[in-house]
């Protein structure tokens, strides 16, 4: 009898950890690979493979960024965050010059609009041709 409720507490357990597994993903989380150098909070980010998530599930205006292959990570404060009913997750961009600022991250549940500093983007610009808008969408496999 004792074996018996040992198995079936082996089996809920097994159960249990599948349905928290399922319910811990996060819907402001996407996988993006930038091919081109971008700058973050005054910090420029090597081309690559990034994982954008929620600093802490708590606050909703602090972002992580981490580098895949190094595993370094930058925060990144939104300003604005706004509910956003598309699956379509992607960031966006803003080229000044030759150099490109994150301003915004869309994930399948909110829009985060990052601040880009004005002095920045002047000093940037003066270096080249003015200045667009570029968007980048996450690998197709890891989402």
């Amino acid at each position: 009898m004792k074996r018996n409720y040992f198995r079936m507490f082996v089996v809920f357990l097994f159960a249990a950890s599948f349905t928290a597994a399922a319910k811990g993903q996060e819907p402001d989380r996407l996988a993006v690979k930038v091919p081109f150098n971008f700058v973050v909070n005054g910090t420029t980010l090597p081309a690559g493979a990034y994982q954008v998530s929620r600093f802490s599930e708590n606050d909703l205006f602090r972002l992580a960024i981490t580098n895949v292959e190094t595993g370094s990570t930058v925060m990144a404060l939104s300003s604005n965050v706004e509910r956003v009913s598309s699956n379509q997750a992607k960031i966006t961009l803003e080229r000044a010059g030759d150099q490109r600022f994150l301003s915004k991250i869309q994930t399948a549940a909110h829009v985060f609009t990052i601040p880009v500093s004005a002095p920045a983007l002047a000093q940037a610009a003066a270096k080249a041709s003015p200045g667009s808008y570029m968007t980048v969408t996450p690998e197709s496999g890891k989402r």
